[in-house]
């Protein structure tokens, strides 16, 4: 018998090959939040040990200080040896390298990536490097998509989707928003919209969710106290805080760029001694400050609380600014998303309360202008604004912000690209595949070699 047509015009067998890719991407997404799960609370125990290890040793005087020094410093130097040992693939956030995975600038990253993306990310993050867990719940998100693609005999086309699926999945999981790990794929992955990659995103963020779910709970990352519709009569204080967001955004991405160019002009000196030094500059800053340090969740939650001393905002903004930029120059496994959500609440929130002071007949709300300049940052940041629109309300449920929130958007990638502000994954993709180009990485012939098995 023939193959049945069908209304779109398709075969029953590419109806069955749908069916297969969605099936798997369910599996892949269920893999993914498993080990995006294990990852996070992973973290959060290491956050708890270095808070306690910090309190004890200031009780140790000059003796607790060097033990903080140097121990953040051999933690960070040793997640650094494990990635050039072991996975180049998994240095910084990951996220470039799946990139230039989907485009065929690199092949797919290994398995043993995931031990080493896992254990790094631990180490360094955990030690108080302003690095976010996105990065490597992304990665390692996509190698168990491929993984399942490989083991189910699926061409390249299918792994390649199943690749992206899997992406959005560790992002759904690092910050328990599932919609906004299947807008990723689309938006910022694969930068289209296709039909097979929007169905493989959403059934793996589902189910990565579902598992993941299990082990972490349901509600938002962040708690934020309900805030009321902002008045249109504030919506331009809303558009200016998207301007003064894209402008900082385009200046965080240069800076970001530069501690990266510096760190690979010092190629003399092992990745473990430039890890090591950096770690060890953070450590010193945790023991004066640990509430500093860190991926950052705790720090927005105290500002989203209204708990942030206003008169520190703009320091501690200078400071986990330049913190940012250093910690990832250490390449060592950790993403941006995290710290960048921390300098968009601290900008958003000083500044809504300095309108406050100056509109006091508006009844503004400082923490609306937080939440708001959280996605205002990120966009500027990544240019993916509805990646970043919806990732920031489902992380706080504050949803009386949207209206607002995309006037904001829309500035801050308006100065971003009047600045000539490159995205900040296009620019660290387009250093990786130059890399590539050098041989450094990988030979072109590997990648080909790879895509058709």
């Amino acid at each position: 018998m023939g193959s049945r047509s069908t209304p779109a015009g398709e075969s029953a067998e590419d109806y069955g090959s749908l069916l297969v890719l969605a099936l798997l991407a369910l599996i892949a997404g269920a893999g993914a939040g498993f080990i995006g799960a294990m990852f996070r609370l992973t973290l959060e125990q290491a956050d708890r040990v270095r808070n306690l290890l910090i309190a004890w040793t200031h009780e140790e005087a000059f003796a607790g200080f060097l033990l903080v020094t140097v121990g953040v410093a051999v933690a960070v130097g040793l997640a650094a040896w494990l990635v050039r040992r072991f996975s180049p693939y998994a240095s910084g956030s990951g996220i470039p390298q799946v990139e230039a995975a989907l485009s065929g600038q690199l092949p797919p990253a290994p398995p043993h990536l995931i031990l080493v993306k896992f254990l790094g990310g631990v180490l360094a993050i955990g030690s108080g490097l302003a690095l976010g867990r996105e990065g490597p719940s992304v990665q390692m998100g996509a190698v168990i998509a491929h993984i399942v693609g490989k083991l189910s005999g699926r061409g390249w086309p299918d792994r390649r989707t199943l690749l992206a699926a899997g992406a959005g999945a560790g992002l759904a999981v690092a910050f328990n928003a599932p919609i906004a790990g299947a807008i990723f794929v689309l938006e910022e992955l694969v930068a289209r919209f296709d039909t097979r990659i929007a169905i493989a995103a959403l059934g793996a963020s589902t189910t990565a969710i579902l598992v993941a779910r299990l082990f972490l709970g349901d509600a938002p990352d962040f708690q934020v106290a309900t805030t009321a519709y902002a008045a249109a009569a504030s919506w331009p204080l809303y558009i200016v805080l998207g301007a003064l967001a894209g402008l900082s955004a385009a200046f965080y991405n240069r800076t970001l760029l530069a501690a990266i160019s510096v760190a690979d002009r010092l190629d003399r000196w092992p990745a473990e001694l430039q890890a090591g030094v950096i770690g060890a500059a953070v450590g010193i800053l945790a023991w004066f400050a640990p509430g500093l340090v860190g991926g950052g969740d705790d720090i927005t939650q105290r500002i989203l609380s209204g708990g942030a001393p206003l008169l520190l905002i703009p320091a501690a903004f200078l400071l986990r600014f330049g913190l940012g930029a250093v910690s990832y120059a250490a390449a060592t496994p950790g993403g941006l998303f995290a710290p960048m959500l921390v300098l968009g609440a601290q900008l958003g929130l000083f500044f809504g309360a300095l309108c406050r002071l100056a509109f006091p007949d508006l009844n503004i709300e400082p923490v609306a202008f937080a939440v708001v300049g959280m996605a205002a940052f990120f966009t500027g940041v990544v240019q993916a604004p509805l990646t970043g629109m919806v990732l920031v309300i489902e992380m706080t449920a504050a949803f009386t912000t949207l209206l607002p929130m995309i006037g904001a958007c829309f500035a801050a990638m308006l100065v971003a690209n009047l600045l000539h502000s490159s995205p900040i994954y296009e620019s660290l993709r387009e250093r990786v595949a130059r890399r590539q180009r050098s041989g450094l990485v990988t030979r072109t012939a590997d990648v080909r070699a790879e895509n058709t098995r």
